[in-house]
């Protein structure tokens, strides 16, 4: 098992509590995490780029002129692709992006970063963020008492919406619920504060 501190929102160390090294603890190869990524940015991809073929162009459904006797080339459409005002060839068109990328694999890249993260002292347990209003000025109190001016990945339960109104507005700080916990903002972040909750959440799924 691994021993972690678990502090309060005023960096007092208030209990000591074991994770599993399964999760924690894992190891793999790196290339794991960068098949993450580029799963996550692909699947961020809205693919709704779209030009218009010649059949999509408005007009040309008459031939411009006759098929021989005139001396110019033949023609069949005054919105041929050669034409100007004609339609796009080989055009880009609205597709899915999204990788296929396995169950197994996520959770391993996952249980990487976590572990990296731990191991370097970039993990902060917190007991619990119950904070009494959603006030930003009250949110950078709890930040100054951690001393922590670099990116900020927080992540705790959905329903913490003071802890959510009280972190939006700044910068530097990203707030996600358990359930949308990914790499690309694991690794987006120099530091990751955590409640007791959603750590304790977070490897139960990863040990499914």
């Amino acid at each position: 098992m691994v021993e972690v501190e678990v502090r309060d929102l005023k960096n007092k160390v208030v209990e000591k509590m074991s994770l599993a090294e399964e999760v924690f603890n894992y190891t793999a190869r790196e290339t794991l995490v960068w098949e993450a990524v580029m799963a996550y940015q692909a699947a961020q991809r809205k693919g709704t780029h779209a030009t218009k073929t010649r059949a999509d162009v408005r007009g040309g459904g008459k031939k411009p002129w006759k098929q021989k006797g005139t001396g110019r080339a033949r023609a069949g459409s005054i919105r041929s692709p050669l034409w100007k005002k004609g339609g796009v060839t080989f055009g880009p068109q609205p597709r899915d992006y999204e990788q296929s990328f396995p169950k197994k694999k996520r959770k391993g890249a996952l249980k990487l970063v976590l572990s990296d993260k731990l191991r370097n002292q970039k993990l902060t347990v917190i007991d619990e963020f119950s904070l009494e209003s959603p006030r930003t000025k009250e949110f950078l109190g709890v930040l100054e008492n951690f001393s922590l001016e670099e990116k900020i990945l927080i992540v705790d339960d959905r329903e913490n919406r003071n802890l959510y109104l009280s972190s939006r507005n700044l910068p530097k700080v990203t707030s996600v619920p358990t359930v949308g916990l990914n790499v690309y903002d694991l690794l987006n972040c120099q530091h990751l504060l955590i409640s007791r909750r959603a750590i304790l959440a977070i490897q139960e799924a990863l040990q499914k």
